[in-house]
């Protein structure tokens, strides 16, 4: 893997409970089963970096097929104010991460705070 190439793989960051040890969980949604944790999500972000080298190594070791940075995800265009889109591009460097990682992690943390997961009802539906 070239170097720098792990940042180019979409992250989420979700809170650990307490009964998990607490900390941050980073997983990488392109990569099954491939994720790192950490006490901040700083640390967690910058840990997982590792795991998707070893991940892609060992792929590529067993001579399967690594899947393409954003494979796994959805996609939509989103139009933001300017200073808005400044403000994240600022906090996306800060924490050594591209911009579509940083904002993919923040609305994952929003939903799983909100418990939005994939077995929760949904709103106005019977559960």
């Amino acid at each position: 893997m070239e170097a720098g190439a792990a940042l180019d793989y979409p992250i989420v960051l979700e809170p650990l409970s307490d009964d998990d040890g607490g900390g941050w969980l980073a997983t990488v949604p392109d990569l099954p089963g491939c994720m790192s944790d950490g006490e901040t999500r700083e640390e967690a972000a910058c840990n997982v970096q590792g795991a998707i080298v070893s991940w892609t190594e060992a792929a590529e070791e067993l001579g399967r097929q690594v899947p393409a940075p954003g494979s796994a995800r959805g996609e939509w265009r989103q139009r933001v104010p300017k200073s808005l889109h400044e403000k994240l591009k600022r906090l996306a460097e800060a924490e050594g991460v591209s911009l579509n990682a940083l904002v993919a992690s923040v609305l994952a943390e929003r939903v799983g705070r909100a418990g939005l997961g994939t077995d929760a009802p949904r709103r106005g539906k019977p559960g």
